[in-house]
């Protein structure tokens, strides 16, 4: 066994974890006091818990969410696209760095569909300059009159992946750190074929 990897067992996420998750997805400069009276923990048991969903990777960063559709103008409006099959991965990439669209979906047959904030008066002209609409066969557009999003957190959004294999990581897996990143793994066996992989990569490196 080579040392340059840190082996854990997994820990499967209780009740607590999941509403301290809860709480920091609705508001992530919640303050540990705060925390610590929702879940009935000290703030000091708090700080601990967050610690190890950082470590094991559940929490990545404390970032700040930003309403963008409340920093520009226009009407907020939903297009649904028909897009030519051979083209819905160039119009998706298209609509996706364009900043009036806010959120993008690609359903399963196809359709694009994107909130966004349009001059109402040139909606064609503004979708002509964002996608080339010769890769569309048919659009609609639907003024928004709200729009809400709430952050929810529930058992299945947590599910690791084993690095090696992509099934779900349970608390019967095992977590190592490998040349400095943290990676899951959901047995003994797949941990053992990625630091294979991995030895031979760097041996390969060293070699070069």
């Amino acid at each position: 066994m080579t040392s340059w990897y840190q082996l854990s067992r997994m820990r499967a996420l209780d009740e607590t974890d999941l509403h301290i998750l809860e709480l920091l997805a609705e508001d992530a400069r919640r303050p540990f006091s705060d925390i610590s009276a929702e879940v009935g923990l000290s703030a000091p048991a708090v700080s601990d818990r967050i610690d190890r969903l950082r470590e094991e990777g559940i929490i990545r960063r404390f970032t700040v969410d930003l309403d963008q559709s409340t920093l520009s103008g226009g009407t907020p409006v939903l297009v649904r696209l028909t897009v030519r099959p051979e083209f819905v991965d160039e119009v998706r990439d298209a609509l996706r760095a364009a900043d009036p669209v806010h959120h993008l979906f690609v359903a399963a047959d196809g359709e694009v569909t994107v909130h966004a904030r349009l001059d109402g008066d040139s909606v064609r002209a503004q979708l002509d300059e964002l996608v080339d609409l010769s890769r569309v066969r048919d659009y609609e557009v639907s003024l928004v009159e709200s729009a809400e999003w709430t952050p929810t957190v529930n058992g299945t959004g947590f599910a690791l992946e084993c690095a090696e294999c992509g099934n779900t990581v349970t608390s019967e897996g095992e977590s190592a750190r490998i040349g400095g990143t943290l990676y899951h793994f959901c047995c003994s066996s797949c941990l053992g074929r990625f630091e294979d992989r991995y030895d031979r990569l760097e041996a390969g490196a060293n070699d070069d």
